[in-house]
């Protein structure tokens, strides 16, 4: 039998700020944009004192201070926690290298080969993570990757929790189908609306219902999901199908200069991260949301892939030159795909 299990950090960023400035532990704390709550910015992590207002990940930071007015407020600062993730992942990576990285702040362990009992290990984990930072974890323990990261949900913050095929029924058919991996907003919203507010719903929903609404692979899919079913293997190592970045002005830009000068900022950062990478890129994508979070996108394919900096600053204008910048602009992003290992094909 399959012995995965899936280690989530408790309120990660908020935890380590916690860390970081012990006078704030225990009081409500967000974790989003620049951390000032009156601009525009969401909640990249709350800690559970302030998830006892509402406050949740993704929500507006005006709105997280409307439901806790006393909360603290602080940036998000992505390179320390990025530091603390990868002492995690050493640990992680010393059980057994058939990990699959998640995120900054979650893994995949496949205990399957391993001849100790699971939860030992994970209690191990738990125990080392502890003691080299601070930091307490979450841990599910599932014949597949699916149950796996739904029982390390279970039992937060600093849980321990295991489940069977046979716990199915009685454990994971009551959630809300939400809690169901891959459903996010939008196909909850549909369901909603075909009356399956749960997962034991979607269970018993037929299979011609669900393919009939979602089409043949997703429909199957949820379908199997809901009964507890996924064989996805763990996945070790994967290459990336685009690098990119994005920002939210503080203030919508109206001038084509400061427009300008936003994208080749984007450019450098995104052709500094291809190159950290050691990849080349074929096609270049910059989107604009205006004011009316109107939202478009325009793309420039290359005769060949380049990591040429100047190359895709020019491949970028040319694609901010499509755009009637009537509007304003709230949104800037811009993105490379279609990419290759450097010297592949030579």
């Amino acid at each position: 039998m399959r012995r995965i299990l899936h280690i989530d950090m408790d309120a990660f960023f908020a935890a380590v700020e916690e860390r970081r400035h012990p006078d704030l532990k225990g009081q409500p704390l967000v974790i989003g944009g620049r951390g000032d709550p009156e601009s525009r910015g969401v909640v990249s992590t709350a800690s559970y004192a302030a998830r006892r207002y509402g406050v949740r990940s993704g929500m507006p930071l005006k709105t997280a201070y409307r439901l806790c007015p006393k909360a603290v407020f602080l940036p998000v600062d992505y390179r320390h926690y990025a530091r603390v993730s990868q002492e995690i992942k050493v640990i992680l990576a010393s059980v057994t290298p058939l990990m699959e990285d998640m995120g900054i702040d979650e893994a995949f362990l496949d205990l399957s080969a391993m001849d100790r009992p699971p939860e030992t290990i994970a209690r191990e984990i738990k125990k080392r993570i502890l003691e080299a930072t601070g930091l307490s974890c979450s841990i599910g323990i599932a014949p597949n990757k699916l149950l796996a990261k739904i029982a390390s949900d279970l039992q937060k913050p600093d849980g321990l929790t295991v489940l069977d095929e046979d716990d199915v029924a009685e454990k994971i058919w009551p959630l809300a189908v939400r809690k169901l991996w891959g459903v996010g907003p939008k196909t909850e919203g549909v369901l909603k609306g075909m009356g399956i507010r749960t997962i034991g719903d979607l269970a018993a929903a037929s299979v011609a219902r669900l393919t009939a609404r979602f089409g043949p692979s997703h429909g199957r899919t949820l379908h199997q999901s809901a009964r507890g079913i996924d064989e996805s293997p763990i996945i070790t190592h994967w290459e990336p199908k685009s690098i990119g970045r994005e920002t939210t002005f503080q203030q919508d830009l109206r001038r084509w200069q400061d427009i300008a000068r936003a994208l080749a900022e984007l450019t450098r950062q995104v052709a500094a991260s291809l190159k950290a990478a050691d990849y080349r890129a074929q096609t270049v994508t910059v989107k604009v949301r205006f004011s009316d979070f109107n939202t478009q996108t325009r793309a420039k394919t290359l005769d060949e892939p380049s990591d040429s900096p100047d190359r895709l600053r020019r491949a970028a204008f040319e694609c901010l030159g499509r755009f009637a910048l009537k509007k304003s602009v709230r949104l800037l992003g811009m993105r490379v795909s279609k990419l290759e290992k450097r010297g592949a094909g030579r």
